[in-house]
């Protein structure tokens, strides 16, 4: 049964490192939480290291201007892995052609833009011309719905186009909105018969991603730390990890009026039916 704790440092000790969520974790899309950052810098000062893990569809450079924006203090973390980091190599790759339709907004233009050294560029072209999709977000992620691109979704799989989803989150909180993410995307894709290639969590490589780059041997001790039950814990799950939920994110009303203080009484029938086990479970991060 997952333990129901006040602060990460209660058992900060048994673990080497931290795969460490944004989102509703360390902050809501417009500042940073105070007691998160405060946690991840305990941490690294007792030797710890702190990879921040997020499904922004974007290189990390760019997730990292965005924590710089927001005044997250770089003592707070070693690295950044963002799905868009796995996802662009496999663009890149090739796995969903060279001439691709983009879903997506202003914002993720370095997805495409900054391309790795040797790599072959990717042209972005209208769905008609394209023999694959790349979905980073909705065209307009605060009015429209996955149900608004079904024409074009039944057009683009009656052609047998492959989607690659550089983010698999379903939602996030940008401040108290709720927007739709690529992930929504592509499982709708797939609802209608198409095919989608995913590369953030829960999915292996960036995992995989995140241990080469931190140097990581088969026997460290991990901690994955999020909100998503669908995305970090049941990423932790499939990799064997520890897991840290934090239920005052994506889904804080299921768990009683004080966000800081989970229900156990609400807690573990929501776990259930949710068919997952997080080894711990925390308010908010701290």
């Amino acid at each position: 049964m997952s333990r129901i704790i006040s602060s990460l440092a209660e058992i900060s000790a048994g673990y080497d490192a931290l795969f460490c969520d944004l989102w509703g974790c360390l902050h809501n899309g417009r500042q940073p939480f105070p007691a998160a950052v405060a946690a991840l810098q305990a941490f690294r000062a007792k030797g710890g290291r702190v990879c921040l893990m997020t499904n922004a569809p974007r290189p990390n450079r760019f997730v990292i201007a965005q924590l710089d924006r927001m005044g997250v203090p770089r003592d707070a973390w070693d690295l950044v892995v963002s799905s868009g980091d796995a996802a662009q190599e496999a663009m890149f790759a090739g796995a969903v052609g060279r001439k691709v339709w983009h879903i997506g907004l202003e914002k993720d233009e370095g997805f495409f833009a900054d391309i790795p050294e040797g790599a072959e560029p990717v042209r972005r072209v209208p769905l008609e011309e394209a023999e694959g999709i790349v979905a980073s977000g909705p065209f307009d992620e605060i009015n429209e719905t996955p149900e608004d691109y079904r024409d074009r979704f039944e057009a683009a799989i009656a052609r047998g186009l492959p989607m690659l989803c550089a983010n698999p989150d379903i939602v996030v909180d940008m401040g108290e909105t709720r927007i739709y993410c690529a992930g929504a995307l592509a499982q709708f894709y797939e609802t209608l018969g198409g095919t989608a290639l995913y590369f953030g969590k829960p999915h292996v490589p960036i995992y995989d991603r995140a241990r080469r780059l931190m140097g990581l041997g088969p026997d460290a001790r991990c901690l994955a730390v999020g909100d998503g039950i669908l995305t970090d814990i049941a990423g932790a799950e499939a990799q064997g990890i520890d897991s840290l939920f934090v239920t005052g994110g994506l889904a804080a009303d299921a768990f009683g009026a004080d966000v800081e203080a989970p229900e156990e009484a609400l807690l573990h029938p929501w776990l259930m039916a949710e068919g997952r086990t997080p080894t711990w479970v925390i308010g908010r991060l701290r």
